[in-house]
């Protein structure tokens, strides 16, 4: 007759949780590939999408929260000296009533540019049928940005910088005041 003597409800010789080796290695097989997925995936695991992230992908701005006019691909088209420009823009109303955009320049010395767009249109600033706002007295430099205000309805408005480009591309030239 063996004896087996018991410690702890567990019978010497052999373990309550010992695994086969077979077992062990898909164990350790499982621990490897997720530990090679975490490596692999860095930071993107954590980091956000950058599809979420909104941006202009023109050489304009686009404005967010001036109001009912959405504004997009705001720019300063300004002669080579920097002291006059034309702002071109696409504006969209898409309510049912017009609406006037206000737009205030801080480095110049021009009164507030101001644009009604009718219900339901789009204003395409600079194009063959909208010519653009011309700003006398611009003081800025192509290749800089100037801050300004945009505001329309009864939105508060939005501080934006807007960029001052030249007439280099052959799109930009006919905009050079």
């Amino acid at each position: 007759m063996i004896s087996i003597q018991r410690r702890n409800g567990l019978a010497h010789g052999r373990s309550a949780v010992a695994l086969e080796p077979r077992t062990r290695r898909v164990i350790a097989s499982l621990a490897i590939g997720g530990a090679l997925v975490v490596g692999a995936s860095g930071c993107a695991m954590v980091s956000p999408q950058s599809t979420t992230i909104q941006y202009s992908a023109a050489e304009g701005t686009n404005v967010y929260g001036s109001g009912p006019i959405e504004v997009r691909n705001a720019q300063i088209v300004a002669n080579e000296d920097g002291t006059e420009g034309n702002f071109v823009a696409a504006l969209i109303n898409q309510t049912d009533e017009a609406h006037t955009l206000t737009v205030e320049l801080s480095e110049s010395r021009t009164s507030a540019l101001t644009v009604r767009v009718p219900a339901n249109t789009t204003v395409s600033l600079g194009s063959e049928d909208d010519e653009p706002l011309l700003i006398e007295d611009l003081d800025a430099l192509p290749g800089t940005d100037m801050t300004a205000f945009f505001q329309s309805g009864d939105a508060e408005g939005v501080l934006v910088s807007v960029p001052v480009l030249d007439g280099e591309l052959n799109y930009l030239a006919p905009l050079v005041p």
